[in-house]
């Protein structure tokens, strides 16, 4: 597929439309969670009640964060860009939903997506899972190869390849994960002069 025919883009949200300000070494020293585990999975294997607590942190500490979210470079250019030709738009993202609407709300893009098109970790398998991806194309009545996933991570490419979509990389200088990564672009705006 040439990106330039995509009508049906996901995002992930956190680092790719907003700028990365998550620190997620000093989240885990404060959930006391090793640093080579993943928050969400870890949180997900302990007790129920140890769990709620220490995702009620979680969910406060993003907060946070997502009143004072900043735009990244380009995003919303692009977004708008994209919104204006018609297509289909969607945010992936292992953030809450509802701290997902703040952050849109916060770079002035919560008018482009729709709520039901906006799954965080509660609504979908965290990616690198392809679920939210399968629902969305399911959602949207078009085969999975058809969507675009745009992140900035190599848990966004994960997700994109197990679901059979394509996949582009932003916000890094450079791209670490060739093997995984369909397309590259510097940022938000390199992928829209690209369109």
């Amino acid at each position: 597929m040439k990106l330039h025919q995509a009508r049906h883009w996901v995002f992930d949200m956190d680092g790719t439309l907003t700028l990365a300000v998550h620190d997620f070494a000093a989240i885990k020293r404060a959930l006391e969670i090793p640093q080579e585990h993943d928050i969400l999975h870890h949180l997900a294997a302990l007790p129920e009640a140890v769990a709620a607590a220490k995702h009620a942190w979680l969910l406060e500490h993003e907060r946070e964060l997502a009143l004072n979210a900043r735009p990244a470079p380009g995003a919303i250019e692009l977004v708008r860009a994209l919104r204006a030709r018609d297509c289909r738009l969607g945010i992936l993202t292992r953030n809450a939903h509802e701290l997902a609407l703040v952050t849109l709300q916060a770079i002035g893009l919560d008018d482009c997506f729709a709520s039901g098109d906006i799954l965080g970790r509660d609504e979908a398998p965290p990616k690198p899972d392809p679920g939210g991806l399968l629902h969305l194309a399911e959602r949207w009545q078009v085969a999975p190869g058809e969507l675009v996933m745009v992140g900035d991570f190599r848990f966004d490419l994960e997700c994109a390849r197990a679901a059979g979509a394509h996949s582009v990389l932003v916000n890094l200088a450079e791209n670490p994960w060739p093997e995984l990564a369909d397309h590259f672009a510097e940022d938000c705006s390199a992928l829209l002069r690209v369109l």
